[in-house]
């Protein structure tokens, strides 16, 4: 049956994005797709005193990689309008727990000539401003290791959300999305938090841009807010966090591109850990950041080899505490609906960096990062600080 694509999907640069909307001539679409790999995985623990003077060995691992199940629907109202939802579940296929309507789930209104409307749960403009520039997306690779880093994630996908998308205007598409934060912060005395993220994107042949920007606003602590203050960090309420970033693609023949830049910025700092974070520099900036990541594919017969780097520099609050991470991997397809691929992947943390493989990304088969912050004294803990994961994966993926 054809498909067309919503138009809050139209982020994707060169692969129509999995877990967007989809509307057909039926009431209701199954769909989804099962991702899995196994893993050799190598923490890359630093023997370092001062960080935990922990050695390391390797581990294989089953994971799944952002499998899921949806169920997807439309009601054609008349006059160019539809009614639009979707119910989408993550299937945990390595054994871990699943959870119903966990992914992008809404209800809404599409007009051909105003765009569309939905309420749920839903990927933010943000994030849908670059995934498809990540060609080692939804797996350990994915780059989302060191893009967008946050107290909140800004590659999110967030609870009640309102979002609009304009009409696709000769290959523009705008998209602004607000996140109810605060949903319980009933006192006067309570801070409500809450969260804006907007993009616009343009597609146009083989060229593809997008610029982005989100704001967390940080709402007291247990109100329900974005990114919840910590029992111990209640004076980070009122606080807030923002990012933007610019995407960039092309496509030429076999050959296709992608650029990603990111910077964030927060106002986390105080003199004492009652008021927020003690910053070893001195100033209000924590976690702030400059992030970029290349990567490029080239497709030959049924194959495609692919390639990526990405870095940061360092947070606001410490010296030495970028990160950096290439992967080189091959795909092989068998249809449009499967695929094999083999992929090698290396972050390499300085100093005062705990960056994880998987990290953010889909992947479970990752490294959980155990660095911690004092937030009184500023001083970092954790053997993950200084180490260097590493991972061959080789998985399966297939669509239906």
């Amino acid at each position: 049956m054809k498909k067309k694509l919503l138009a809050l999907a139209i982020a994707g640069a060169f692969a129509v994005p999995a877990a967007s909307a989809m509307a057909d001539s039926g009431n209701v679409t199954i769909y989804g797709q099962m991702r899995m790999s196994y893993d050799l995985v190598n923490p890359g623990y630093a023997n370092n005193t001062a960080n935990g003077n922990v050695d390391s060995h390797n581990v294989n691992k089953v994971s799944d990689n952002s499998s899921r199940l949806g169920f997807k629907g439309t009601e054609d109202l008349g006059n160019g309008l539809s009614a639009i939802w979707q119910i989408e579940s993550a299937i945990h296929a390595d054994g871990d727990t699943s959870t119903l309507a966990g992914r992008n789930t809404f209800v809404g209104l599409s007009g051909k000539s105003w765009g569309t409307v939905l309420l749920g749960r839903h990927d933010t403009p943000y994030k849908m401003a670059t995934r498809s520039l990540d060609v080692f997306n939804a797996t350990i690779a994915d780059n989302r290791s060191i893009l967008g880093e946050g107290y909140a994630n800004f590659d999110g996908r967030q609870r009640n959300v309102l979002a609009y998308v304009t009409p696709n205007m000769n290959g523009f598409t705008g998209m602004i999305a607000y996140v109810a934060g605060g949903e319980t912060a009933y006192q006067s005395s309570q801070d409500k938090g809450n969260a804006w993220s907007l993009a616009g994107v343009y597609k146009n042949g083989p060229w593809f841009g997008s610029l982005a920007y989100e704001k967390h606003n940080l709402g007291a602590f247990g109100t329900g807010t974005v990114a919840s203050p910590s029992a111990t960090l209640p004076n980070l309420s009122n606080k807030d966090e923002h990012a933007w970033k610019l995407g960039l693609g092309y496509k030429w023949q076999a050959f296709k591109l992608g650029f990603v830049y990111e910077d964030t910025k927060d106002n986390f700092g105080g003199t004492t850990g009652a008021n927020g974070y003690v910053n070893p520099k001195n100033s209000s900036d924590v976690f702030g950041h400059h992030a970029y990541s290349f990567n490029g594919a080239y497709a030959f017969s049924n194959n495609a080899l692919k390639v990526a780097y990405t870095q940061s520099g360092d947070a606001g609050g410490w010296d030495n505490s970028g990160a950096k991470m290439w992967t080189v991997g091959i795909d092989h397809h068998f249809s449009k609906r499967t695929t094999i691929y083999a992929l090698y992947t290396k972050l390499t943390n300085d100093t005062n960096n705990a960056s994880e493989i998987g990290g953010r990304g889909a992947s479970t088969g990752g490294i959980v990062s155990d660095a911690s912050i004092n937030p009184a004294t500023g001083a970092l803990s954790g053997a993950s600080l200084d180490s260097s994961p590493s991972a061959f994966s080789f998985g399966i993926n297939h669509k239906f």
